[in-house]
């Protein structure tokens, strides 16, 4: 199919009214990588081991598995029309002007929730290397840091982000190697442990905690896996598509394996289940029984980045769906405007105010834990209502554009029958979720977004 001109923008005078293909295959890949790889998995990957023990590796990679047919779905989608921009589009197209609303805002408002979170973590993490610098201030510098690199050009937020990216793959990588290094050394650990792969199952089994352990890690590992949908937002700026998107999601198979499956197995081989703390990064305890002196800094540093990365994809990705939802008239006409860069600045500003909330929660409430906890659980549950979409809008695909599928050079495997897998998946997610106090309260408020929603799709149906 030919490509519309909005999609792909025009050289000469006019280049700046329509956004850029500026976006190699390497920022392309390292943007999907980044995507797939988040803070959840360098701070949070403790407490889901204590949860459920080693079974933990199977919930990675169940949850890896059912994304990567969602990355399929998606890859197929924006390929089989190249004026597919994002998500806005295609949703808009098969399933109807609600499902465009829906899941821009949706999706902007994900990353805004996650972007707070971010800016507060990046708070922080900052605080241990400067303890008395008042929390605001790297707050406030990250985010004009991140308004200020992604409002030059969109090949400079590639260039961070691929940099972001290689930090956290270098960090990932090492510890595997470290962890492989110790296990055929048979490293003893102070405790008297000895590193071996035995470890993973010599203390009752792969399901310590049983079926309903093995459950419970549901829960929070699929927040690790936010963002793996990001390449999704970049369709309209990558160079070449057809080749770099389909590149980037088949190779994510690889990157659970290796980014979450064999990462996990190295800590528990080096350190039993049991011993692994839940409220500390398992990562920097591996690096410091390596005899790693500078391992707190190192992956405080790690970390950082990470978080800084997850802000510099909401930045831009919330920008683009305001773009995508204003040239639809789903938001107001400024969001629609480029500046000469571009780059979708109206956008920019909007959402790096809204991150800003962040920086006026931690001057008002001190202690944010509880309530990040509850609004971030809020944003992994409308990431998977827009997963859910993407599923919803493929299936409408097959039965609208049944050509347009033949014709594809990038069919879905499983079809349509993946898609009701990984949405009854999402179901099950949802049930887990309830089944926690914490998370509960998240599942309870989230339906205020869409009934908010609702009533903003009914005044924009009245004034269109």
């Amino acid at each position: 199919m030919t490509q519309q001109p909005s999609s792909v923008g025009h050289s000469g005078e006019h280049d700046h009214e329509h956004l850029r293909r500026n976006l190699s295959n390497r920022h392309i890949q390292l943007i999907a990588i980044g995507g797939a790889i988040g803070t959840g998995l360098f701070m949070g990957s403790g407490k889901t081991i204590s949860l459920a023990g080693p079974s933990i590796v199977f919930v990675y990679t169940i949850i890896g598995v059912m994304l990567f047919f969602v990355m399929r779905a998606l890859g197929e989608l924006l390929l089989s029309n190249l004026s597919y921009k994002s998500f806005i589009d295609f949703s808009d197209d098969l399933l109807g002007p609600w499902a465009g609303f829906f899941t821009g805002w949706t999706y902007w408002f994900c990353w805004v929730v996650t972007g707070i979170a971010d800016v507060i973590a990046i708070a922080a993490y900052t605080q241990f290397w400067f303890p008395d610098l008042p929390q605001w201030i790297p707050a406030l510098a990250c985010v004009g840091l991140l308004l200020s690199l992604n409002l030059l050009t969109v090949r400079l937020f590639g260039e961070v982000e691929f940099w972001f990216a290689m930090i956290k793959i270098v960090a990932i990588v090492a510890l595997v190697l470290t962890g492989m290094v110790m296990v055929f050394g048979s490293f003893v650990s102070p405790a008297g442990h000895t590193a071996s792969l035995s470890n993973l199952w010599n203390d009752r089994g792969m399901f310590p905690h049983g079926m309903m352990g093995f459950f419970a890690g549901f829960q929070i590992a699929v927040f690790a896996f936010v963002g793996i949908e990001l390449v999704g937002t970049t369709a309209a700026e990558a160079r070449d598509p057809m080749r770099t998107l389909p590149r980037a999601i088949n190779s994510i198979p690889v990157r659970i394996i290796v980014f979450y499956v064999l990462a996990l197995i190295a800590i528990m081989a080096v350190t039993p289940w049991r011993e692994v703390v839940p409220g500390k990064s398992p990562f920097v305890e591996l690096f410091v029984l390596a005899g790693l002196p500078a391992a707190a800094g190192v992956i405080n540093f790690v970390v950082l980045t990470s978080a800084a990365s997850s802000a510099n994809s909401g930045v831009f990705s919330t920008s683009r769906m305001l773009y995508g939802l204003s040239l639809k008239g789903d938001a107001p006409p400024a969001f629609g405007r480029l500046s000469r860069a571009s780059v979708p600045a109206n956008g920019l500003l909007f959402s790096c105010l809204c991150l800003l909330g962040g920086v006026v929660l931690m001057w008002a409430v001190p202690d944010l834990v509880e309530a990040f906890t509850l609004v971030t659980t809020v944003s992994a549950i409308l990431f998977m209502f827009v997963w859910s979409l993407i599923l919803l809008s493929y299936i409408a695909y097959r039965r609208k554009r049944a050509a347009l599928h033949q014709a594809s050079t990038y069919k879905m495997p499983g079809g349509v029958f993946m898609c009701v897998v990984c949405l009854l998946f999402f179901a099950f997610v949802l049930v887990l979720l309830s089944l926690e106090a914490d998370t509960r309260q998240a599942l309870l408020v989230s339906p205020l977004w869409f009934a908010a929603l609702a009533v903003g799709y009914r005044f924009r149906r009245k004034a269109a």
